[in-house]
């Protein structure tokens, strides 16, 4: 394997490590409205299970409201109760047409909670993106056994593979910065 393709394969997998964790937080209840808090609740909806999304127009109002309209009326209870069947910690506010999701306001407890947790996630983002380097290492380490590069080529090639790796542990660390940022903010 050539080494711009284990470069390549490396990044393509670091990125898809960082969106992982960027997917972690967005699903993490900052006391913000966001669409992204009912992404994972399915329906029971003409006899499948089908996401809220395809059921439903999902929209945030004000900055403590989320709006769930269904496409069709009569999906309506079946939505409510795939929300309350979902523990989101949310009460709907079922009015006949469409279903509301008041977030409440965090205490101090919870926010110091919720960042706790953004840190564990961003730390498995980082351990993700380590192992990534290690496996590219691994083959690059490969190559110069079978005597295809030089050792300064070697050098080179772990030195480069060490860059692509602290630029996306610093997109994690970013990511965990400003929601951090986001979550402490009253």
């Amino acid at each position: 394997m050539p080494l711009n393709a284990i470069y390549k394969e490396a990044q393509e997998k670091m990125h898809k490590a960082v969106e992982a964790v960027d997917r972690e937080f967005n699903s993490l209840r900052t006391g913000r409205a966001s669409t992204a808090l009912v992404d994972a609740v399915h329906v029971e909806a003409y006899g499948t299970k089908m996401p809220l999304k395809q059921v439903a127009t999902i929209s945030t109002p004000d900055s403590r409201t989320i709006m769930i309209t269904p496409f069709d009326k009569s999906q309506i209870h079946p939505i409510e109760k795939a929300i309350t069947v979902a523990n989101l910690g949310l009460t709907p506010n079922n009015d006949g047409k469409v279903i509301r999701l008041s977030i409440p306001p965090l205490t101090e407890e919870r926010r110091k909670d919720i960042v706790k947790l953004a840190k564990k996630y961003a730390e498995e983002g980082r351990v993700a993106v380590r192992n990534i380097r290690r496996h590219g290492m691994d083959e690059i380490k490969k190559i110069e056994k079978e005597h295809e590069i030089t050792e300064d080529d070697l050098e080179k090639a772990k030195h480069k593979l060490q860059e692509i790796t602290d630029k996306y542990v610093k997109e994690v660390d970013d990511l965990v910065e400003r929601k951090e940022k986001e979550v402490m903010e009253v």
